[in-house]
């Protein structure tokens, strides 16, 4: 790694572990106290950003293989904002003020609470001071879905990030006494597990009401010494507490079901027993298949690292979805990138890892991981472009996406249906495209004050957002969906609704692109004009879209989208509609 840059003004206060990559390390939490990671989380998501490449990484024996972060010759600073009191918004506004001032580049958050005015919401508020800056803030979108409207960090300056899977599981596969099969998933995989069919018993008929979730202390009284226990998600009990009940109580293995909510996401855990996570259609096979002997008998096979599920990726069920309750007029989350079973460095050894030596990583879960993905993606985009706006990168981005799966099907929620722009965004993340997009959307700072009024702020309480006096009778106040955003959310009645928006030429000069519309049955959609011509590079150009109300429709929420296609390039827009 090279030493850090001449720009760089920051300090390091864990000065045993700062280096030539973690040139920074803060507590802004807990002054005068270390900045150390004693949890997991920060390092976790730190090294998915920019963690230096490692040979022969691996969690518990799985995954194998050279990992890396997204931006392996990136910098890291590290600020410390939670604590035993959680994440106090005067930590995260001073962290977000220190590292912009210590000449930081990207800022990555994975973190956030619930939906609030944004002039109620420290990140909000911290994050546009940092894009007056030119420094992009990339954000988890939250754990609390499959709810609707359930996402956090929903200003249109933020770059919102929600979670996907990848083609690669941890396969372990359940053998039920009827020969059938179920795939699930583990990290724990011990190498002289005998696999033998052992008695299934579900943890529901347990007298404790808890019992059903393995909760701590409710399978005292339920016969399942050496035994495979059935428990369920749910009861706000976590997934690796649900095993250390069923261990601690002599249970030999767990088999971890989905309620309905959860479907088909399942995680590879480190439990401290044999287990497999298996999806909400497997539970109610195997709980059928109890239900239909008297002496039901399962076994688990551990299959590894398993590579090139077809499905993927697929929008987790635990990621946030929209519309923004703060903004419903904004599209988010912006899009999706890999969450699920992230395998990344961890400080501290796993629970049941003997005589553990050399770097210690981990497979977790979460938004939290999904946002490290696209920081760094960020920062990449970035470094080939310096003089990119944040909302020009954040544009980049999101016009590029994909829409499929490895199959070449169209992206789908944890229910396998074709997922939505509330569930995803504008789609998975693309880190080739991002970097070369033909076109981008771009917003300054200002032009944030017109929305913000249209919002129905007060003027000291867009004054608090934008960190300067704001007058919003002298602003001519602007819808939602009228900010230049690469993305329309709209409610259309009767009468047809016009829009505008400004792109920017950055892919070649001397180009031609024309518009390709999808618009979705009962909704008509008109660009004009139909074709753009860029002579140079920077180039702007309008154009506008007319939406309208074609025969009717029975659906209430409509969605499609709109494509600038030159050669080598289709530049994509999504655009959801309500229907009065």
């Amino acid at each position: 790694m090279p030493p850090p840059p001449a720009k760089w003004k920051g300090k390091c206060e864990l000065k045993e572990a700062c280096n030539n990559k973690v040139i920074g390390a803060r507590n802004l939490v807990a002054s005068g106290e270390s900045p150390a990671d004693d949890e997991g989380h920060g390092t976790h998501t730190a090294s998915t950003a920019a963690g230096s490449a490692v040979q022969g990484a691996n969690a518990l024996g799985q995954g194998w293989g050279t990992a890396s972060g997204m931006a392996p010759m990136a910098h890291l600073a590290i600020y410390k904002v939670c604590g035993e009191q959680g994440c106090p918004d005067s930590a995260i506004l001073g962290a977000i003020d220190a590292a912009v001032g210590d000449g930081v580049d990207v800022l990555s958050l994975s973190l956030g609470g619930d939906s609030a005015p944004f002039y109620e919401d420290g990140i909000a508020i911290g994050a546009f001071g940092a894009i007056k800056k030119g420094v992009l803030v990339s954000c988890a979108a939250g754990n609390n879905g499959p709810t609707t409207g359930s996402l956090s960090n929903e200003a249109p300056w933020i770059l919102t990030v929600g979670a996907s899977t990848v083609d690669r599981q941890m396969g372990s596969t359940v053998l039920l006494g009827n020969k059938k099969e179920m795939d699930g998933q583990t990290l724990f995989q011990p190498k002289d597990y005998p696999s033998k069919m052992l008695p299934l018993v579900y943890a529901g008929s347990s007298a404790n009401s808890s019992g059903v979730y393995c909760a701590p202390g409710s399978l005292n009284k339920l016969d399942v010494k050496g035994k495979m226990v059935v428990c369920e998600m749910g009861g706000e009990i976590k997934r690796l507490d649900k095993g250390i009940e069923v261990k601690s109580n002599g249970g030999a293995a767990m088999i971890l079901i989905n309620n309905v909510a959860n479907g088909f996401t399942t995680l590879a855990d480190a439990h401290e027993l044999p287990a497999s996570h298996v999806s909400y259609e497997a539970g109610l096979a195997i709980k059928a298949y109890m239900n239909s002997t008297s002496s039901p008998t399962a076994s688990i096979m551990f299959k590894g690292t398993v590579i090139g599920k077809q499905d993927a990726p697929q929008v987790a069920s635990f990621s946030s979805r929209g519309p923004s309750q703060a903004s419903p007029g904004i599209m988010k989350p912006d899009v999706i990138g890999p969450g699920v079973s992230t395998l990344a460095a961890w400080p501290v050894p796993l629970e049941n890892i003997n005589n553990a030596s050399g770097p210690i990583f981990n497979m977790i879960s979460g938004t939290s991981m999904a946002c490290p993905h696209l920081s760094g993606i960020v920062a990449l985009v970035r470094s080939a472009h310096p003089d990119w706006s944040p909302a020009a990168i954040k544009s980049a981005i999101m016009t590029t996406t994909h829409l499929t799966q490895i199959s070449g099907k169209p992206i789908t929620d944890e229910q396998g249906l074709i997922a939505d722009m509330f569930d995803m965004g504008s789609g998975h993340v693309n880190p080739a495209g991002a970097s070369n997009p033909g076109l981008i959307y771009d917003i300054q700072p200002d032009d944030y004050v017109p929305y913000l009024c249209g919002l129905g702020y007060t003027n000291a309480q867009v004054s608090t957002i934008v960190q300067k006096k704001v007058e919003c009778s002298s602003n001519q106040s602007i819808s939602e969906t009228q900010l230049n955003y690469p993305s329309f959310v709209l409610q259309l009645g009767s009468q047809p609704l016009t829009f505008t928006r400004t792109v920017t030429n950055v892919g070649k000069a001397n180009s031609v692109y024309k518009v390709e519309v999808y618009a979705p049955n009962g909704v008509e959609v008109k660009v004009e004009p139909k074709e753009i011509v860029f002579n140079t590079l920077n180039d702007k150009a309008n154009y506008s879209v007319t939406f309208s109300v074609k025969n009717g429709t029975s659906q209430r929420f409509v969605q499609g989208s709109l494509f600038w296609v030159a050669d080598g390039y289709s530049v994509k827009s999504p655009f959801g509609i309500i229907v009065d």
